[in-house]
């Protein structure tokens, strides 16, 4: 497999790639410095933001070099886990920053990012093979919808799916990703990649019954004991879920087929004194009537905490809420190679 190198931002034009490596070599080298510090000199500072400021260069054309080399480190791994979630980037101490939106609340302002990060199960970091970054528009001129981007994002791995055709591609999202567009759109496509989506919504299954009460009246299959990672306010600790699955049907609807999934429901049943108990209902269209293939699920779903894990890099590691940039363009660009740096961080440690 492939090493993470300069071959990931190689550009058409000599002189870009070669302005574009220097500069993604300096940043990764000292990831939270700001970018005059990262440069060394006011000759290449200027080098670096007139690259940010080329309006020729486009951060998908940028984006789209490293997906390249993403797909040939994907190649040869049974099945790859592209992981999709949505981080927003608070620039709301840059009052001066064109173009930027609104956030979770109205005073503050920037943008967010949704990439989709592929990772192995075994928990390595192999890129990131798409990402979206949209800033809001006044609430009374909304955007376009922004449920879009798990659609189209399911789209993409799909279509990734068909350039490795020995790799099986499967799609991980939180509960934000359940939408029925996803699965009508996987199921229209015939599966190209599977889906793994976290429930959101109790669901009316073919036979008229409520998805979740129908879960939580099947049979226990087993248990699974992890770690559960540390977070802001939460330590690590041990959790053991009692694990039920069922098969479903969604009815059909117009315009679109029945869906059959696997349904999961992993639930804590004696929490510690104190803490809130850990329990998901998942949907894939992945047949699991065993233990072993029910874990196994779970253990994917999991490595949903690597997003987690790259979000901090940038946020906190390489620092891109500190950029300073002027525009909402430049940012974009500024972004993209801060996405390849968190994930040669990432892929470091994993």
């Amino acid at each position: 497999m492939g090493s993470p190198g300069t071959g990931d931002v190689e550009l058409g034009d000599a002189r870009r790639t070669r302005r574009l490596i220097k500069l993604v070599e300096a940043l990764a080298a000292a990831p939270t410095g700001s970018i005059p510090l990262a440069s060394g000199g006011w000759a290449e500072t200027k080098a670096a933001y007139r690259l940010l400021d080329n309006e020729a260069l486009d951060w998908r054309e940028m984006l789209e070099v490293h997906t390249r080399r993403t797909v040939e480190r994907m190649r040869g791994q049974p099945v790859v886990l592209c992981i999709q979630d949505t981080t927003e980037l608070d620039f709301t101490s840059q009052p001066g920053i064109a173009g930027l939106g609104r956030l979770s609340y109205d005073a503050q302002h920037g943008l967010y990012v949704h990439p989709t990060l592929a990772v192995t199960p075994a928990g390595m970091a192999l890129g990131v093979v798409d990402a979206w970054m949209w800033a809001r528009g006044p609430k009374e001129r909304p955007a376009v919808k922004e449920s879009t981007r798990w659609v189209e994002g399911y789209g993409i791995v799909a279509d990734l799916a068909e350039t490795v055709p020995d790799s099986r591609l499967v799609y991980v999202a939180d509960r934000e990703g359940d939408l029925r567009a996803l699965m009508d759109t996987a199921a229209r496509r015939g599966y190209p990649a599977d889906w793994l989506i976290r429930s959101r919504h109790d669901r009316n299954t073919a036979d008229g019954d409520k998805l979740w009460d129908r879960l939580a009246r099947s049979e226990a299959l087993g248990e699974v004991e992890f770690t559960l990672p540390a977070a802001p306010g939460r330590p690590a600790r041990v959790v053991r879920q009692t694990l039920y699955r069922d098969a479903v049907t969604l009815p059909a609807r117009k315009g679109a087929p029945a869906v059959t999934a696997t349904a999961i429901l992993a639930r804590e049943e004696q929490p510690p004194t104190g803490q809130q108990a850990v329990a998901w209902r998942l949907l894939t269209n992945r047949e699991a009537d065993t233990l072993e293939a029910v874990v196994e699920l779970i253990d994917w779903y999991h490595r949903r905490w690597l997003a987690e894990i790259f979000f901090r890099i940038l946020k906190s590691g390489c620092r891109v809420e500190a950029l300073q940039l002027g525009t909402l363009e430049r940012l974009e660009r500024a972004l993209v190679i801060y996405l390849i740096i968190a994930w040669r961080i990432l892929h470091l440690v994993t």
